[in-house]
């Protein structure tokens, strides 16, 4: 059971982006800006594919539940770095510490399979067509959709429970934008095996081997792909998996540079940078990559500004 009155500290401080007066206003605007494009590019598409019943289909089901888990993503950590940037109350709870770093850690870990369904919805679709509507019913969706989200707040369970028992007696200034994993164990003064031990194991179990499924499904993609003798019909399987890669290598590339390396390598100005690219720019990147090209998305969407005017 997660003790939320810890003995040594009972709030944090978070330093945020920047220490500079001068920069805080424009940041705001700016990051209030990425916000809002966020929000609307995500529940536009969101909307889209709700209304439009002919993209009832598990790769826009997957899509919808992206954009869902984009926003909340986004929302858990985007308005108190705003809250941050025009206010000089910078102070967060121990316990609204550890439930933002668990909401953000668990959404990640949500989003990683999310991805991996994906991946295997199109390698269905590409490697065997035949037996799609069979491996892809819409049961068989809704089960990867359920998963994926339990899974991800599930197994992240464990890390606000051990991250509560190490003992902090020092500062309490958290150099970062928001309550990540990693500036909160450089700011333990006692070993946090446990943690990084856990945090490996994870990374293995759910990143790692979502990963490699994903590397497997794409090299069987590519090699039915490249077997295809009509170039139209390969230009056409390549554009359906064009936007999932890209998404992919985005979000994995990030995740590996902010997660999976030991804390003795923990660099504050690099994982700010990081974080502002996984919180921001690939929620923001999300909906353009996967409309643009995307006629049945374009379709869609003139069809909900129709309906609405």
């Amino acid at each position: 059971m997660i003790s939320f009155n810890h003995p040594n500290v009972s709030e944090f401080k978070i330093q945020g982006f920047t220490d500079i007066p001068e920069l805080k206003l424009p940041l705001f605007f700016l990051f209030l800006l990425f916000y809002l494009i966020i929000i609307f590019g995500n529940m536009v598409i969101f909307a889209a594919i709700f209304y439009e019943s002919h993209l009832h289909t598990p790769m826009y089901l997957f899509l919808m539940n992206l954009s869902i888990n984009d926003i909340s993503l986004t929302s858990t950590v985007l308005p108190n770095m705003l809250q941050n940037l025009i206010t000089r109350h910078k102070d967060i709870s121990f316990a609204g510490c550890l439930v933002q770093m668990y909401i953000y850690t668990s959404l990640l870990c949500s989003e990683v399979l999310l991805l991996a369904a994906m991946a295997y919805d199109r390698y269905v679709a590409i490697c065997q067509p035949l037996h799609y509507v069979l491996l892809m019913s819409l049961r068989h969706c809704a089960y990867f959709i359920v998963a994926s989200w339990t899974i991800g707040f599930v197994t992240i369970a464990g890390y606000p429970i051990l991250i509560s028992k190490l003992p902090f007696c020092a500062s309490y200034l958290i150099n970062h934008v928001f309550c990540d994993l990693s500036p909160l164990i450089k700011l333990s003064c006692g070993p946090a095996f446990n943690v990084e031990l856990l945090t490996y194991i994870e990374g293995t179990l759910v990143g790692f081997s979502c990963f490699l499924f994903i590397l497997l499904s794409y090299i069987c993609i590519i090699s039915s792909i490249l077997k295809l003798k009509s170039s139209e019909g390969r230009k056409k399987a390549f554009s359906t998996c064009a936007s999932h890669l890209t998404c992919v290598t985005m979000y994995y590339g990030t995740i590996i540079s902010l997660h999976m390396r030991p804390s003795s390598n923990y660099s504050p100005i690099l994982d700010k940078y990081f974080s502002l690219i996984n919180i921001i720019l690939v929620p923001m990147l999300n909906p353009v990559i996967y409309s643009f090209k995307n006629q049945e998305v374009i379709n869609a969407l003139i069809k909900l500004k129709q309906i609405h005017i």
